[in-house]
């Protein structure tokens, strides 16, 4: 097989026709030569908006391939999965903290291997914990248990199922396969921006726990780890929580893979004696715009083109001062979420559906804070978390309303008064306020900056009626685990994963992070 990487390809058209016509005028072969292709990548380039197109990376099947070797062709040699020779020696059952998507591939590893892990997931199961969120966004009465950060699926359940990474891992593309054979849409494995959507995402998720259970793997919802059972450094069991009833485990592997919201673990932990660092994060709002804005901004008069859906955007800038600050989690026709997990405080997200047919899209703006300027204690990030948020639940009233203002009243360092054209999406309520009355005065001030620089890269980003929603201060956990080159930390028996260990940022970079996990379980 020879690989073609960057291939010009037309929007219109079929697309194995437009591969095909393309692959022969790269290579200057006969009609009837090429005997098949196969996508491998698929992205858009709209650098010119005269010019709108795919770029495309194919596989191409060919007699006498070294006569069309060139720059840009390659004989394409597959590299298998190497998966490690499976030697536990423990008879105990391991044990996974959480069913975010490090603890479900770190137990599909584990259930594959023959051995039966016991999952403690503190949410509900998937159908349960939508119920939950509906009910939420609604009456505005939080489960603390079961919320868009806790439950089965994880944070990432809520969001918009995006699964592009900037690891390089092999194992990110037996992710996605592995999703796509869940369920999740085929076309996941080409595309450079590939996501699933909110409303698919949950019958996936079950997809996965069925197998895992269909091999002997046991999920026990409504399951809260309480304590760790050390001694001499080393794991000896635990103990959970499930229906006002306490429960004892024998454990020397517990699986760690809670995200990035469970503070009270994470207290747990660090009481326990576990070792723990402060880790930069970063904090700022969500900004909404009309999806036909971010369209024609990136797309031009090709916008609304079927083939392409709805444009997304991925922004950064520095300030004269030398702050970063740059767009995270954009959400193409979606929504802005509360994605409070503690009562008395408001927290924001962004979430779209597979179609991204909302009116708005979204997208976190966030400025990188440092945790030291809480204290030098190593959660002092989750009191700066906490500060904030109870500060916007507090300016909106108390009732999960998120405090919201214009482009155009926050860059004029006035309170919000009203909005304009662009109706703030969020479903628990926007409320009129002054973001610099939740925020810190660095992140304010530096996203201030920002906007007008960041307006050079998409022309409506700072359009006065542009919507800031508030605040976003959960994209990553303020808190890193060390573990060593065995995957444990300092207690022993104990593998901190995913993103709330610190060790992991998206979707795909958590399921990668719990299969080498539990390979190392199994090699230990």
């Amino acid at each position: 097989m020879l690989l073609l990487q960057a291939l010009p390809v037309p929007l219109d058209g079929g697309l194995t026709e437009n591969l095909i016509r393309a692959a022969r005028e790269k290579l200057r072969c006969p009609s009837g030569a090429i005997r098949s292709v196969r996508l491998l990548r698929q992205a858009i380039d709209s650098r010119k908006k005269s010019n709108v197109h795919f770029v495309c990376h194919i596989l191409v099947e060919i007699e006498n391939e070294e006569k069309y070797l060139r720059p840009g062709v390659e004989i394409y040699h597959e590299t298998p999965l190497e998966i490690p020779a499976f030697r536990r020696k423990s008879a105990l059952r391991p044990v996974i903290a959480g069913f975010g998507p490090a603890g479900i591939f770190a137990a599909l590893t584990l259930a594959r291997a023959g051995y039966k892990p016991i999952v403690l997931e503190r949410g509900q199961p998937i159908g349960q914990r939508s119920k939950d969120v509906a009910q939420f966004n609604t009456a505005q009465r939080l489960d603390p248990e079961s919320n868009v950060q806790f439950g089965e699926g994880g944070a990432g359940a809520f969001s918009d199922g995006k699964l592009n990474t900037g690891i390089k891992d092999p194992l990110c593309r037996f992710v996605l396969q592995e999703l796509a054979n869940h369920g999740a849409p085929p076309e996941i494995r080409t595309q450079a921006k590939p996501h699933v959507g909110t409303d698919r995402l949950g019958s996936v998720i079950t997809s996965l726990r069925k197998e895992i259970e269909s091999l002997g793997g046991e999920l026990r919802f409504g399951a809260r780890l309480d304590k760790l059972f050390i001694e001499q450094s080393r794991l000896t069991g635990l103990a959970y929580t499930q229906n006002a009833k306490r429960f004892a485990v024998e454990a020397d592997a517990l699986l760690l893979c809670i995200g990035h919201s469970a503070r009270d673990t994470i207290e747990m932990l660090h009481s326990a004696g576990v070792e723990m660092r402060q880790k930069p994060f970063a904090v700022g709002a969500r900004i909404e715009h009309p999806r036909e804005w971010i369209d024609r901004a990136q797309y031009g008069n090709f916008a609304g083109h079927p083939a392409l859906g709805s444009a997304d955007y991925k922004l950064a800038s520095r300030t004269q001062n030398g702050i970063g600050v740059y767009t995270f989690c954009m959400c193409p026709g979606g929504s802005v979420i509360c994605a409070s997990s503690e009562e008395g405080g408001v927290v924001t997200n962004g979430m779209s559906e597979h179609a991204r047919g909302a009116q708005n899209s979204n997208a976190a703006l966030l400025v990188g804070v440092d945790p030291s300027m809480e204290g030098p204690h190593a959660l002092a990030g989750f009191a700066l978390q906490r500060k904030i948020e109870q500060s916007a639940f507090s300016l909106a009233g108390g009732n999960y309303a998120a405090p919201a203002q214009t482009v155009g009243d926050f860059l004029a360092a006035r309170p919000g008064r009203r909005f304009g054209g662009v109706k703030p999406s969020i479903p628990t309520g926007a409320v009129p306020g002054d973001l610099r009355r939740v925020l810190p005065e660095a992140v304010t001030s530096a996203m201030a900056r920002a906007l007008p620089l960041l307006a050079r890269q998409l022309s409506c980003f700072a359009h006065p009626e542009a919507v800031l929603t508030g605040p976003e201060t959960r994209s990553s956990s303020p808190v890193r685990i060390p573990r060593d080159d065995s995957w444990q930390a300092n207690v022993r028996g104990l593998y901190p994963l995913g993103e709330g260990a610190g060790h992991a940022g998206g979707i795909v970079s958590a399921a990668v992070d719990g299969i080498r996990g539990a390979w190392a379980v199994l090699e230990g």
